[in-house]
């Protein structure tokens, strides 16, 4: 896939490769974890207040996390400008993702308290 892109620069390439693999560590991460609560014969748990604030750490740590990379890069930590990139990259659409997860929250309570009983 990333061979298509026209232009190729490596800057690009390197970016998107960084952003596949982090994605496809994350598809891992969420399979391994849904196969482990199926394979346990327990029920899956319906904790969804607990859910939705481990969701919320490990936005805010992922923002964080970003927020600090510039100073280590300075710092000679990260030698690598496009691992930079694509790390804030990545932060930034985990934010825009849970951003655009809690309109949709805030939209269903708004038409739950719409609705005459």
């Amino acid at each position: 896939m990333i061979d298509g892109i026209q232009g190729g620069s490596s800057l690009a390439r390197a970016a998107l490769e960084a952003a596949l693999s982090s994605q496809r560590a994350a598809a891992a991460g969420i399979e391994s974890r849904v196969q482990e609560s199926l394979g346990s014969g327990a029920a899956p748990k319906a904790d969804f207040a607990g859910s939705l604030a481990d969701s919320l750490r490990a936005v805010d740590s992922e923002v964080r996390g970003a927020d600090e990379l510039p100073l280590a890069m300075l710092r000679g930590e990260i030698g690598d400008f496009h691992e930079v990139a694509a790390r804030i990259k990545n932060a930034e659409l985990t934010f825009k993702f849970a951003l655009e997860v809690r309109n949709k929250l805030i939209d269903a309570y708004r038409e739950t308290m719409r609705m005459s009983v």
